[in-house]
C-alpha cells in the first residue's frame, strides 16, 4: 500500500461570526428607554393626584405647610378613634411637602402633559437603575435589559402621579450607589431629600442596614471589602439626615397607627396582597425564593437580607409588591447560570420585538396619553358650583374630595379625601353614603343636618367592588321633598337644598340617568371592573324596571370573568318572564 502522506491537512479557518455594528447596542438601549417612557405615559387618572397638586400650590404659594388643614372643613370635627389620631393627622398633611411642591412647579412650567412625562422618567429611571444593578452582576447586556422589563410589568401597575415615585426612585439610587462603591457622599444629602419627599424613606434605612450587615459579615470573616469601614459611617449620616423633615423620626410609629386606623384598612392599596391566581410580582417572588435556595451557597449576605425586608413588605400590603419588583430581576440574573454567547440573530430579534411592541402601545393609543382622564372627574359639577358662586357646606364622595378640592378650594372645602384625616368623620361618611340608620347613632338624613350640609356632589359606584351609593337613589324618591336634584351627567350629580336663583330643578329620576351614564362610563374605559352594572341591576330590579335591570345584567355577565351562578340564574329568569 502507498505510504500516507506525514504532512497534516489543517483544518478550514471557521467564518467569523457576523457583528452588529458598533451602534446598535447604545441605539437598542436608548429606544429601551423611550419605550419605557411610552409604557408608563397613561392618563392622569388617580384621584389623589388632584389634592396633592393643590397643597403643593399652598405650600409654594404661602411658603408654609397646610397645618392646619385649609381644605377640608371636618379635620378638626369628632372624636380621635384611637391614640395617635393626631399624630398620624399631622404626619398625612405634612409628609411628602417637597414632593408636593415640585409636581406643582412641574405642573406651573408645563402642564398636564409635562407631568405625565415626568411621572414616566421617574418610573424609567427605576426600571433602568434595576437593569443597570443587574448588569453589574452578571455583565450581560441583554439581562440587563431583560431585569429592566421584568422590573416595569409591574411598575405598570403604579403610574400614579404621586410622592411615593421619588421613593421608587431614591431607593434605587440607594442600592447602585451601594454596588458600585461609588460617590457614597452623595447618599445622607440623597437621604435629607428622601424624608422631606416621602414616608417610604424606612425602605432605604432597610436597605442601608442591609448593606452594612454584609460588611458586618465581612469584619467577621476578617475579611473586610475596601470602604467597608466608610460604608458604617456613611450609613449613620444617611439615616441622622432623613430624620430632617416636618415629623422627625415619627414615621414608624405613625406606620404602626396605620395598622389601627378603620380607614387604612379600607383601602385597597393597604390590603394584603392577592398571590393566586399568579401575578407577575407573585411570579417574581416565587422565581427569586426559588433561585436563592438553589444557589444558596454563593448567595451574597446582603441578597438574603434584601429579600427578606423587601418580600416581608409584600407580604404586607398591596402597595410593597413594587420591591420584589426591584429585586426579584436582579437576584434571577445574578444567580442563574446564563449563557454568555449572544447571536447577532437574538440582538436583531429583540430589537425586532421591542420595536413591535412599541409600535403596538402608540397604534392602541396607550402611549403617550398627555392628558387627564376627563371621563373620570365631576368637572361639569365643578363648573356648575363655580359658576353658580355655591359656597354652602358640601358633601362629596371620598374619590371626589382632591379634583373638588384642586377646583373649588377657596370658594368650596370638601368634607373628605384620599388625605384620610379624620375617623370619626369617615364613620359618619359611610353612614350618609349608604343611607344607613344604624341603630345608637344618628341616620343619614340626621348626620346631613348635623354636619350642616346643603350641597352633595356625588358618583354613583365604588368601582372595585361595584357597591352602589344608596345615597343617591334613595333622594331620587319622588316623595321626598328637601333635596332638589339640580345637575347630572356621566361624572356626578349635585343635589341642593336651596337651589340658587334661576337654576330650574331637574325631574330626580334622573339619577338613574346619571347612574346608568356613570357605569357604563367606567366599564368603557376600565372593563377590569364591570360589577357596578351588578348592582345596577339589582336596584332596577327592586323598583320594577326590568328592561332596564336585564339589559345591566347582561353586560355584567358579558365582561366579568369569574362564575357568578346567582347572576346567571337572575339573568335566565329575567329573560324567561319576558318582562
Amino acid at each position: 500500500m502507498p505510504a500516507r502522506s506525514a504532512k497534516a491537512h489543517k483544518p478550514a479557518p471557521a467564518a467569523s461570526p457576523v457583528s452588529l455594528p458598533a451602534w446598535f447596542r447604545p441605539v437598542l438601549l436608548a429606544f429601551a428607554g423611550i419605550f419605557l417612557i411610552g409604557l408608563f405615559s397613561t392618563e392622569i387618572a388617580d384621584t389623589d393626584f388632584w389634592w396633592h397638586l393643590r397643597a403643593g400650590e399652598f405650600i409654594v404659594q404661602h411658603h408654609a405647610l397646610p397645618v392646619p388643614d385649609p381644605f377640608a372643613y371636618t379635620t378638626v370635627m369628632g372624636h380621635p378613634q384611637y391614640s395617635g389620631e393626631w399624630t398620624t393627622r399631622h404626619f398625612n398633611l405634612t409628609h411628602e411637602w417637597l414632593a408636593q411642591s415640585i409636581f406643582y412647579l412641574v405642573y406651573r412650567a408645563t402642564g398636564f402633559p409635562g407631568v405625565v412625562i415626568f411621572r414616566a422618567i421617574l418610573l424609567m429611571l427605576f426600571c433602568a437603575i434595576a437593569g443597570l444593578v443587574a448588569y453589574r452582576r452578571c455583565g450581560g447586556f441583554y439581562r440587563g435589559i431583560a431585569a429592566a422589563m421584568a422590573t416595569a410589568s409591574v411598575a405598570t401597575q403604579f403610574t400614579s402621579d404621586r410622592p411615593f415615585l421619588f421613593t421608587f426612585l431614591f431607593l434605587a439610587i440607594t442600592v447602585a450607589l451601594l454596588e458600585y462603591r461609588r460617590a457614597l457622599w452623595l447618599l445622607p444629602p440623597l437621604f435629607l431629600v428622601w424624608g422631606n419627599c416621602h414616608g417610604g424613606f424606612v425602605m432605604g434605612w432597610a436597605v442601608l442596614v442591609a448593606y452594612c450587615g454584609e460588611a458586618v459579615y465581612r469584619f467577621w470573616r476578617k475579611a473586610p471589602a475596601e470602604g467597608d469601614q466608610r460604608l458604617l459611617g456613611i450609613a449613620a449620616l444617611s439615616v441622622l439626615a432623613s430624620g430632617i423633615n416636618p415629623n422627625g423620626f415619627r414615621v414608624l410609629e405613625v406606620l404602626s397607627y396605620y395598622q389601627r386606623s378603620f380607614m387604612t384598612s379600607k383601602l385597597e392599596e393597604w390590603g394584603r396582597p392577592q398571590f393566586w391566581p399568579p401575578k407577575m410580582f407573585s411570579i417574581l417572588l416565587a422565581l427569586s425564593a426559588a433561585v436563592l435556595a438553589w444557589a444558596h451557597r454563593r448567595v451574597r449576605p446582603v441578597d438574603w437580607l434584601l429579600f427578606a425586608a423587601f418580600a416581608g413588605a409584600c407580604f404586607t400590603a398591596e402597595r410593597n409588591v413594587i420591591w420584589i419588583a426591584f429585586l426579584g430581576p436582579i437576584l434571577l440574573a445574578t444567580y442563574l447560570p446564563w449563557k454568555r454567547i449572544v447571536q447577532p440573530i437574538v440582538e436583531v430579534a429583540a430589537g425586532v420585538l421591542l420595536l413591535s411592541a412599541f409600535a403596538t402601545g402608540i397604534a392602541h393609543g396607550s402611549f403617550f396619553q398627555l392628558r387627564t382622564a376627563s371621563w373620570k372627574f365631576p368637572a361639569g359639577a365643578a363648573d356648575f358650583l363655580l359658576q353658580h358662586h355655591v359656597t354652602q357646606r358640601m358633601f362629596n364622595t371620598y374619590e371626589y374630595g382632591g379634583y373638588l378640592m384642586w377646583r373649588l378650594w377657596p370658594q368650596e372645602r370638601v368634607f373628605i379625601d384620599g388625605r384620610a384625616l379624620n375617623e370619626s368623620v369617615f364613620a359618619d361618611y359611610v353612614r350618609m353614603l349608604y343611607n344607613h340608620d344604624a341603630s345608637g347613632g344618628m341616620s343619614a338624613t340626621e348626620l346631613l343636618d348635623h354636619y350642616g350640609i346643603q350641597v352633595i356632589v356625588m358618583n354613583g359606584f365604588e368601582y372595585v367592588s361595584g357597591a352602589l351609593y344608596n345615597l343617591a337613589p334613595a333622594l331620587a324618591d319622588p316623595k321626598q321633598t328637601e333635596w332638589a336634584l339640580v345637575y347630572q351627567d356621566a361624572q356626578a350629580v349635585v343635589f341642593m337644598r336651596h337651589p340658587p336663583p334661576g337654576v330650574e330643578p331637574l325631574n330626580s329620576l334622573q339619577v338613574f340617568d346619571h347612574l346608568e351614564a356613570d357605569c357604563g362610563t367606567h366599564i368603557q374605559h376600565d372593563p377590569r371592573y364591570p360589577r357596578c352594572a351588578r348592582s345596577l341591576a339589582q336596584a332596577f330590579t327592586r323598583i320594577g324596571e326590568f328592561q332596564r335591570a336585564r339589559r345591566w345584567l347582561g353586560i355584567y355577565l358579558e365582561h366579568v370573568h369569574e362564575a357568578d351562578p346567582e347572576a346567571s340564574d337572575a339573568y335566565r329568569k329575567l329573560l324567561s318572564s319576558g318582562q
